[in-house]
């Protein structure tokens, strides 16, 4: 859908904004924060109408405008008093209380229009949860606060919506989603599809792992799972299913896929510069502790579409719609795409802020689409593509902007309530003194807290009230928060609210359970590599080297023993002793001790030697 006039100009405006304090600095914390959020409000309100096409839409408009109205007042009101509310810390007045309410009406009904009822239902529950907890019976009981207070804890300091998700999502997130959209429409995009059909579609299960290959490439620089089935579903679903694959497999594959993407450095949909900020690491730390556990989910989406691609007999990719390698290492091809990272290698070499850098790999991937492009490409139509990138990082942006926004409200009641404490403290309770019976409650409840929600979100609402009871039973805050946030991903392809596999089965013109199931199969390995990081300390990269090997063997017998499982492909040609044997590797890869990673890795290979003996004994 094209942007109508006023649109594009506040596109644009949001892009000029982002992109001037990412390469100048931002301004003042509250003002900072107050700008992007007016921006992203009023760039909503245009991009989601209410009552859009309907008869009613006048009445629609003039709700939009009250909002925006009251949005924009609330906004400016921070940015003219920032200084009195940051050094008298003013008490609520009548007027607050209709600005915030004003505020928190527009980022709920903003949220309900770009990701669902979920969200917003879940940020009021915090808010009401707050005012009628003297109300409440038994343990959820807290003292209760009146809407005074919690204005004044909401809008008049930088504790609620103008807190530290919100700084992150203007700063930070904001320069890696105009990076990102730039990157996707000057050349990018075609790029990573073209790679990924030339890397995978002349093998078992081609398209799948084209499928694979592109929606984790997209699914790095995306917020959303769901969006980035949306986007390469469109593609890689339809290629399949011409090609024979069954349509729910075909769901399931870029469902998984594009899930894995919110788990792959650098990026990780956004998500890693929120965890770097509430964790207190910095960014290159998280990248590096992701690293080795997104490597394992990949191989292992690889390893389990390739064995049912040969069970099937799934069709390969015909080599004449696979692009030459002369088209895809063209320089118009690459050269943005190598330019940009070059420009954000160069930001993070220098010592520069993670928003800097990210200006720095923006002004070098545009320097490269002009020189590339120059004589080829008519200058409007450069333009254009440039245009298109900053509308797409609007829409981007007006999602990520609520979500966090919204989210910051509810962390702040959270933490006000006490009811993260209590909850992790009822957890650490039932589990007593078991590691591993408070992870696995607590991965539940991961998985149940964040169906229906985009990645970020779901992870912010984790990390505040469940990601305290892993801390507490001595776990390293950045391993705990780990271990939540692939929990809090991977409730999207979890049954019974999957939302990646509704959209995916939705293209693919299948029933959804069936598609979970097969997604389900796919993943399994992400159910796993949590527990892993509390097993193995070197699968977060730290230990020593043989903490590492030792996380890398466990990590790699696994990959191929649960494929193997799921997929049914004959490892010694009797299934009842295949079955008995690949339970005892995984067992054993689970088993915390040194030495069973190198027993489970021996198991393997002398079932598979046994396999291979007898297979030649029949020939």
């Amino acid at each position: 859908m094209k942007l109508p006039a006023p649109g594009k100009a506040l596109a644009l405006l949001v892009g000029a904004f982002v992109f001037y304090t990412a390469a100048t600095g931002p301004f003042e914390g509250l003002i900072q924060r107050a700008i992007f959020l007016a921006l992203v409000i009023c760039l909503g309100f245009v991009l989601y109408p209410l009552g859009a096409e309907r008869r009613w839409r006048p009445l629609g408009l003039a709700v939009d405008l009250a909002l925006m109205a009251l949005s924009l007042a609330a906004c400016a009101y921070i940015v003219v008093n920032y200084d009195r509310i940051m050094s008298e810390l003013p008490w609520a007045t009548t007027t607050d209380l209709v600005l915030t309410a004003g505020l928190v009406i527009a980022v709920l009904e903003l949220a309900r229009r770009t990701v669902g009822v979920i969200f917003p239902l879940l940020v009021l529950a915090g808010l009401g949860y707050a005012y009628f907890g003297a109300s409440m019976p038994g343990p959820l009981r807290h003292r209760g606060f009146d809407a005074h207070y919690i204005t004044e804890t909401v809008f008049l300091g930088d504790l609620g919506i103008w807190g530290m998700l919100t700084g992150v999502a203007a700063t930070v997130i904001a320069a890696f989603v105009l990076f990102g959209a730039l990157l996707l429409h000057t050349g990018g995009g075609q790029a990573f599809i073209d790679l990924a059909m030339r890397l995978g579609g002349r093998q078992a299960g081609g398209a799948a792992k084209i499928a694979t290959i592109a929606s984790g490439l997209f699914g790095m620089i995306s917020g959303s799972s769901v969006a980035n089935v949306a986007t390469t579903g469109n593609f890689t679903i339809p290629m399949m299913i011409r090609l024979g694959y069954p349509r729910p497999f075909a769901a399931a594959v870029e469902a998984v896929a594009s899930t894995g993407g919110q788990i792959a450095p650098p990026i990780m949909g956004a998500a890693a510069f929120v965890m770097a900020e509430i964790v207190g690491v910095p960014y290159t730390d998280i990248i590096r502790a992701a690293l080795l556990p997104a490597v394992l989910f990949y191989v292992s989406v690889f390893v389990t579409v390739h064995l049912v691609s040969v069970r099937r007999g799934l069709a390969l990719v015909p080599a004449e719609e696979l692009p030459p390698w002369a088209l895809i290492l063209a320089p118009r091809r690459v050269g943005p795409v190598c330019a940009a990272l070059i420009g954000l290698g160069i930001g993070f070499w220098l010592g520069r802020s993670v928003a800097t850098s990210a200006f720095y790999g923006i002004v070098g991937l545009l320097a490269a689409f002009v020189l590339t492009q120059a004589g080829r490409l008519p200058a409007r139509e450069m333009a254009g593509r440039v245009l298109d990138g900053l509308e797409d990082a609007g829409r981007g942006l007006v999602i990520i902007g609520v979500l966090l926004a919204g989210a910051q409200v509810l962390v702040s009641m959270v933490n006000l309530t006490g009811a993260g404490v209590a909850l992790s403290s009822a957890i650490v309770s039932l589990g007593g003194d078991s590691m591993a019976m408070v992870a696995l409650m607590v991965g539940l409840v991961c998985l149940v807290m964040g169906m229906g929600l985009p990645t970020t979100a779901a992870y912010v609402l984790v990390a505040a009230v469940l990601a305290p009871a892993l801390t507490e039973v001595g776990i390293p805050p950045l391993t705990a928060h780990l271990f939540v946030f692939y929990f809090a991903t991977i409730s999207v392809i979890t049954p019974p609210v999957c939302v990646a596999v509704f959209v995916a089965a939705g293209i693919a013109g299948t029933n959804w359970m069936q598609a979970a199931g097969e997604a389900v199969r796919l993943g399994a390995m992400t159910y796993l590599v949590p527990f892993l990081l509390l097993i193995y300390p070197g699968m977060v990269l730290e230990g020593g080297p043989f903490a590492i090997l030792d996380a890398m063997l466990a990590g790699l017998v696994l990959v191929l023993a649960i494929p193997l499982l799921l997929s049914r492909i004959p490892l010694t040609g009797q299934r009842g002793l295949d079955i008995a044997l690949l339970l005892a590797v995984v067992a054993l890869a689970i088993w915390p001790h040194p030495v069973t990673p190198f027993l489970a890795a021996l198991v393997l290979l002398g079932g598979w030697g046994f396999g291979r003996r007898r297979q030649r004994a029949t020939a």
